[in-house]
């Protein structure tokens, strides 16, 4: 966005959050110089922790930057000013949460990088879990592109922190892609394999033990990815 001018209070809590990542975790982040200098962009990332939040954000920015968190955040002060600093956008869980959903199209047709983790919910052990539909559904209303950002090493956090010793935390960046049915009408099963296509990008990013639901590659197909 030519015309975005971050505020200074944006710029303040990121700098101290960004400090803050640094001093609990050794970031390997050589890989985000790959990304691109502007939007739209759906960010897809997989969910261990609440770690994987301050550390990528503060990476992508000073690219307007948004993404999802369960609205249950919002019940703790400290969580919900910062996420308000930081225009997160509060979803509901276990529904298609359409209102949120459609914030997060008008933040791609802003030209907003839009964080998503399409398994929903924290894996804490840092294996992939079963992915939703809902991130194809943001995909085919904005006609944004897809880049897959993984992540390991933060679900030693908890256990690192109470020793106080660093975590390391590795973050590995794909190849940006479209998706598109390809003139088929996307029923259920076909959004499924999408999802999974989506997924298998994001897998193969990972060492073998944190692929989960997604560790056979031989099985990974690209049906509708277009890089």
């Amino acid at each position: 966005m030519s015309d975005y001018t971050p505020s200074l209070k944006l710029k303040m809590v990121t700098a101290a959050v960004h400090g803050w990542t640094n001093l609990v975790c050794r970031v390997d982040d050589s890989e985000m110089e790959r990304i691109p200098a502007e939007g739209p962009l759906i960010v897809v990332s997989n969910h261990i922790n609440f770690l994987e939040a301050p550390v990528l954000y503060t990476r992508l920015r000073p690219r307007p930057t948004t993404g999802f968190a369960k609205i249950e955040s919002w019940d703790k002060p400290l969580l919900a000013w910062l996420f308000n600093t930081w225009d997160i956008i509060p979803i509901q869980r276990g529904e298609a949460d359409m209102k949120a959903l459609r914030r997060g199209v008008s933040a791609l047709k802003d030209d907003y990088f839009l964080a998503v983790a399409p398994e929903g919910t924290r894996s804490y052990d840092g294996r992939l879990g079963k992915a939703r539909a809902g991130v194809v559904t943001l995909a085919q209303l904005s006609g944004a592109p897809l880049l897959p950002i993984a992540h390991y090493g933060g679900e030693s956090f908890g256990d690192n922190i109470s020793r106080m010793r660093r975590t390391d935390f590795h973050i590995r960046v794909g190849r940006p892609f479209r998706l598109d049915t390809r003139s088929t009408r996307a029923n259920r099963e076909i959004r499924q394999q999408m999802t999974d296509e989506v997924m298998y990008q994001l897998a193969a990013l990972l060492p073998p033990k944190y692929r989960g639901e997604y560790a056979d590659l031989s099985k990974a197909t690209q049906t509708y990815l277009i890089f």
